[in-house]
């Protein structure tokens, strides 16, 4: 089962202790009707746990799908979750969210109105092109997957090196004259897990890995390279 991550960052000052304080009793009701069906959506955190520079819980929110039963189109309620993580590194608070960007960005957005009253309080963490080079060069035989974008190139948008072409490196040279790394996919070293990752921190692992496992990955190595 593929695991995924989008990594944010707090802009607004606070603490863990201010945020644990103003989530332990989110909860958002809303009340919604279809046509002869009335729903009442929730949105909430639960499993609140707080460690020394680590503040965890489950963000859910309610929504409403469609389903066919017997021919017939029934609106019915779907609960999605997700862990998040916030970490306090040196000073800065990044949020990871282990779920999908789609859902990952819903989360960030909510929360970031929630805990600061502005959309802007919570924001997407970045990865330096330059720093994704870096990263990818330390240890190139474990790159399996590169994406470039802003490229120069008339009417494309991205391309790729996979295969026998990571081991072209005037065609990765050339690359890079024209565009920068969006995205990279990788064997972590020292283990058989393979990870992408993308500039705007978008971690994904295709491998079967543990959740403790991949946020200590996350923490210990994709935190470093953010901006």
């Amino acid at each position: 089962m593929v695991l995924a991550a989008k990594i944010f960052e707090v802009k607004t000052p606070t603490s863990l202790e201010e945020i644990a304080d103003k989530l332990r009793d989110f909860r958002r009701v809303e009340n919604e009707k279809v046509d002869d069906h009335e729903f009442e959506l929730i949105t909430g955190v639960d499993d609140l746990d707080t460690k020394r520079n680590i503040l965890t819980c489950i963000f859910y929110r309610d929504k409403i799908i469609f389903i066919n039963q017997r021919g017939k189109v029934v609106p019915t309620l779907k609960t999605a979750s997700a862990r998040i993580y916030f970490h306090d590194v040196g000073g800065r608070i990044f949020l990871t969210v282990l779920q999908k960007k789609h859902f990952a960005n819903a989360v960030a957005s909510i929360l970031s109105h929630h805990l600061f009253l502005t959309y802007r309080g919570v924001v997407e963490a970045q990865i330096p092109a330059d720093n994704l080079r870096a990263f990818h060069e330390r240890n190139p035989e474990a790159t399996k997957v590169i994406y470039f974008d802003n490229l120069d190139f008339p009417g494309v948008d991205k391309v790729a090196l996979y295969g026998d072409s990571l081991k072209t490196t005037g065609k990765y040279e050339e690359y890079l004259m024209h565009g920068k790394i969006w995205y990279l996919v990788f064997t972590v070293q020292g283990s058989s897990a393979v990870l992408g990752l993308t500039r705007n921190c978008v971690v994904t692992s295709f491998s079967r890995i543990s959740e403790d496992k991949f946020m200590d990955y996350v923490v210990e190595h994709v935190f470093p390279l953010i901006k």
